[in-house]
């Protein structure tokens, strides 16, 4: 066990009952909202199991980015805007990981493609002002978080800039979602 790991088991433990509002998800944010829905999935991790190390932030992996694949966009989609969060963080609102704008012509993410010197990208400060991937890291003794990738396909391209984090974004993104999907996988420290 790592110092800093070792250090922060301690307060994983004190706040193991602290989770953040799952009320205040993205998947909940009325800009975002449609009935449509995008199949999302990964070679790396079926839906609900555990998120293999690699594709975890420092500490315990190595924060390469997970492959992505998708069916069902809907023929109008211009632009995709992938959000990544984990909902279980001990805060009052589920943390955001990652905000990644791009062409829907990229028709599925390879591993590692979500780097930051991947031009075909465009970032949005996560909830600590990061941008690119940032994967998953629960709070050492914290238990397990669940984390969400979201996928929406959008009408039109959206500037990433001009609005700070993810909060910023939304109101550009009124009316604008045509489908979503979900993958959810789970980590612990």
């Amino acid at each position: 066990m790592k110092l800093l790991e070792l250090l922060l088991t301690p307060l994983g433990w004190l706040l193991r009952r602290e989770r953040a509002d799952e009320a205040l998800s993205v998947t909940r944010a009325p800009e975002l909202t449609t009935s449509d829905r995008i199949e999302v999935t990964s070679p790396a991790f079926r839906d609900g199991e555990t998120i293999p190390a690699r594709h975890c932030g420092p500490g315990i992996g190595v924060n390469t980015s997970p492959a992505l694949r998708w069916r069902g966009l809907p023929a109008r989609t211009r632009a995709l805007l992938l959000i990544i969060e984990d909902v279980d963080t001990p805060t009052a609102k589920p943390g955001i990981h990652t905000v990644a704008l791009f062409d829907a012509a990229v028709s599925e993410l390879e591993e590692g493609a979500l780097a930051a010197e991947d031009g075909r990208f465009r970032y949005v400060p996560n909830h600590r002002g990061r941008t690119g991937y940032v994967g998953p890291r629960p709070l050492p003794g914290h238990g397990t978080h669940r984390y969400r990738f979201h996928l929406y396909a959008l009408d039109t391209a959206v500037d990433p800039g001009g609005g700070g984090a993810v909060d910023g974004l939304l109101p550009r993104l009124a009316g604008h979602v045509l489908a979503v999907g979900t993958l959810e996988g789970v980590r612990a420290a």
